[in-house]
């Protein structure tokens, strides 16, 4: 499969995600078919941009379709170019872990599936797969068969991957793990430390086999000290150098590699971060029939030191909750960060048994959120009306309970203060899982933050 470089990802637009995207890398990337009349192997970058930088990263990808398997050089195409479509359609505030994990899975039981079509098991669609995921300040590296990942790092070169492959003599290997292989899938993952200037080499054997560690080492030593500043151009024309170099060394393989390096990390100063934080303004306590936006207050539902709730109707006369930002904390980067990342969480859960927060289409002056108006009482005003309530009422409410707690779940997210008090029955009797103020997000906890993240 020929060398492709994406860095085309539509971004989500979403205007309450309090964190900004700096990290930048240098890429490249070359495949040839050598001397072999198809390259079966296959290599993909997707660098996105906006919100899907900060939640799902950078992806490399490297793949080397077993030349014994009819399908090979489709299984593949296949690997790389699905993992790059699907991994970006997981849900946010899932982990790299969990979504890598999800779509690897998918895909080896469809590679292995495709390979069960024919009754000569050696026919069937089997390859590597190695990949680096680059979020925030940490590096994901997720790996099965014997394609390589090494970094460079301060002079030194290490293999981060261990080939799953047996030798049985000199000349002759054979994989023990590959994608494809078996409807069950052994996936090596690490999660490792980014550090500024970091090299990451992946290549796949029609080019690590012909050099040792010392002959690579040598060559990207070279080349890291030629240039002061690495650029995309420069990481591409490396790639080609080590390709036309196996090549002349006698390479009778496919020959890929891609080399990525870190430019700029997102570390910033908590400064930088109050001022990218406090871009609208904290809107005043407001009174029955004041309005905001378009939204006239009807009813003051709850004030505290840290938040106020008013009930409000917009100009067609729906009713809806309105959550501001208590004055208090107008200083506080940390309280701001939390406070937007309650809307965004809501945003996010979709179900008839958690609050739903509501889009808006129009830009906000100020900072605050929507949710849907709830009539009804909370759980512990409930408890304390129905001392003796039947047996039957209770299980029907912890169900409910239950299906709310398994949205949150089902986002990779941690309610962690649920409590009668924030457990909603409307009129109807529905169950509402309701304040998303303590909530831990996996996929968000991964982003790396000067603050000191708090919950409510």
């Amino acid at each position: 499969m020929p060398a492709k470089l994406d860095t085309q990802l539509n971004p989500i637009v979403d205007d309450a995600l309090p964190f900004a995207a700096s990290l930048q890398l240098a890429v490249g990337q070359a495949s040839d078919k050598g001397h072999k009349s198809q390259n079966e192997d296959a290599i993909g970058i997707r660098i996105p941009s906006g919100v899907a930088l900060m939640t799902k990263g950078i992806v490399s990808v490297i793949s080397d379709g077993v030349s014994t398997a009819e399908g090979g050089a489709q299984a593949s195409a296949i690997s790389v170019s699905n993992f790059l479509a699907d991994y970006y359609s997981t849900p946010e505030s899932w982990s790299v872990q969990t979504s890598s994990a999800k779509v690897l899975l998918a895909l080896n039981r469809w590679l292995y599936g495709l390979g069960q079509d024919y009754r000569d098991a050696r026919r069937g669609f089997v390859c590597t797969f190695s990949a680096l995921v680059f979020k925030s300040c940490t590096v994901h590296m997720l790996h099965v068969g014997d394609s390589r990942i090494y970094r460079f790092r301060r002079g030194e070169l290490t293999q981060l991957t261990h080939d799953h492959s047996t030798k049985i003599n000199a000349s002759h290997q054979y994989l023990t793990r590959a994608l494809g292989m078996d409807v069950k899938l052994d996936v090596d993952y690490k999660a490792l430390t980014l550090e500024q200037d970091d090299l990451y080499l992946l290549t796949t054997d029609g080019i690590h086999d012909q050099f040792t560690e010392y002959e690579l080492l040598q060559k990207i030593t070279h080349f890291y000290q030629q240039h002061s500043q690495l650029n995309d151009d420069l990481c591409e024309q490396f790639c080609q150098l080590l390709i036309k170099k196996a090549l002349a060394l006698g390479s009778k393989d496919n020959l890929s590699a891609q080399l990525l390096c870190v430019t700029q990390l997102p570390k910033q100063a908590i400064d930088d971060v109050y001022h990218s934080l406090s871009q609208r303004p904290f809107p005043p306590p407001m009174s029955v029939a004041m309005k905001l936006d378009g939204y006239q207050v009807t009813h003051i539902i709850h004030q505290s030191q840290r938040s106020q709730v008013y009930r409000v109707v917009n100009e067609q006369g729906q009713a809806f909750c309105m959550k501001t930002p208590s004055v208090n904390y107008i200083d506080d980067a940390a309280y701001i960060e939390r406070f937007m990342l309650e809307s965004w969480i809501g945003q996010r859960i979709n179900s008839a048994h958690v609050v739903k927060v509501v889009e808006q289409h129009k830009i906000k002056s100020a900072l605050y959120y929507l949710t849907e108006f709830l009539s009804g009482m909370s759980l512990a005003q409930w408890l304390s009306q129905h001392k003796k309530a039947p047996v039957e009422d209770v299980l029907q409410l912890v169900k409910q309970i239950e299906l709310g707690i398994r949205a949150f779940h089902r986002r990779e997210t941690l309610h962690q203060d649920l409590k009668p008090d924030n457990i909603f029955i409307t009129r109807e009797g529905v169950v509402k899982i309701i304040d998303f103020g303590s909530c831990y997000i996996k996929g968000v906890a991964e982003i790396s933050s000067p603050l000191t993240r708090i919950i409510f």
